[in-house]
């Protein structure tokens, strides 16, 4: 399992990725930049322009290392994979439950959200104070939403309670920042309107990826969600398994990219249609940061076993599994202390 930590991403523009007996070699220019054994590789991302050799591709998909095509801004694009895991009856109970009883996991998945946002604000308040009481203000909301959220029998109830928190946590999330350049005011995507918000969108996108690779390792369809709508091509269910990790994960290395100085204005682009995007360089150290954050070693919440923080979406899936197959009465969300 701890193969599937490690990931190689590509962010060289025209860089050639081939197979050299049981390695995965990039090359630029003809000129070889690196390498790394593929049995210690989990999965490749691309960005924008790489190419892959078709026998490559052929030794990734037979040792189960999946390949995705990100573009420059981080939007995905593709994937490509060998034979799907898992079975049939875990998919079948997945399907079952997702149609007759969905409310159950996504309550729990919703309030496990709001408590990690609340974590967020409350280590902002120890870190820094509250001077104009905003936060302390939040976290109280938050700690309410998290409790209605946990009694709500009825779906759309959970969906509404969802969008309430994340309002009022992103309405004071440019209190959290130190440096004062970056402003934020409010969350955009599709584009992201400001440098704060180019920086979610794309370690977003990383963490999708993480929790679709974690779900399709224990065999869940990653598109079936429980708080997440069936729509063609959106992978529901990982966008779920997400929400535990936005604030604890993405949000965080965020913060301490921005916060101790490691982006600063000149590292974005600004298009004419008003979208924001991190430049080539500081595309690199954004995941350099993310890899660093996952390699975090923690507790987990529920085992009470110590692992590296990139690797408790794959814990999550397995529990999550456990519970459709009978083996857990409910599903244990994460919340982090």
């Amino acid at each position: 399992m701890k193969k599937l930590l490690n990931t190689l991403y590509v962010t060289s523009e025209g860089a050639w990725l081939r197979k050299d007996g049981a390695n995965v070699v990039v090359e630029i220019e003809g000129a070889e930049r690196g390498r790394a054994p593929l049995h210690l590789l989990g999965a490749i991302v691309c960005f924008g322009q790489v190419g892959i050799s078709p026998q490559l591709m052929h030794a990734a998909s037979e040792a189960g290392i999946s390949i995705t095509f990100l573009g420059w801004s981080g939007r995905f694009l593709a994937r490509v994979e060998g034979p799907q895991s898992g079975n049939v009856l875990l998919r079948r109970a997945q399907h079952a439950r997702t149609a007759n009883d969905p409310v159950n996991v996504a309550r729990a998945i919703v309030a496990a959200k709001i408590a990690n946002q609340r974590g967020v604000i409350r280590r902002a308040i120890r870190d820094y104070g509250d001077p104009d009481g905003a936060l302390g203000g939040v976290e109280r909301r938050l700690n309410r939403s998290a409790r209605v959220a946990l009694d709500s029998d009825d779906l759309e109830a959970v969906r509404g309670v969802e969008g309430d928190a994340a309002n009022a946590y992103f309405s004071v999330f440019d209190k959290l920042l130190r440096a004062r350049s970056m402003s934020f005011h409010g969350r955009t995507r599709r584009p992201p309107r400001d440098p704060v918000n180019a920086v979610l969108s794309f370690l977003y996108v990383l963490l999708t990826a993480d929790c679709r690779a974690a779900l399709e390792t224990v065999g869940l369809d990653p598109q079936m969600g429980f708080l997440h709508r069936d729509k063609p091509g959106r992978m529901s269910l990982a966008i779920d398994l997400m929400e535990e990790f936005r604030a604890p994960l993405a949000d965080r290395c965020c913060l301490t990219l921005i916060n101790r100085g490691q982006l600063a204005t000149g590292d974005f682009r600004h298009e004419e249609t008003g979208g924001v995007f991190l430049r080539d360089e500081a595309r690199k150290r954004v995941l350099t940061a993310w890899q660093e954050r996952k390699r975090v070693v923690v507790t987990h919440p529920f085992l009470s076993e110590k692992m590296p923080l990139g690797l408790v979406p794959h814990t999550q899936a397995q529990l999550l599994a456990g519970h459709l197959r009978g083996d857990l009465d409910g599903y244990p969300a994460c919340i982090w202390r």
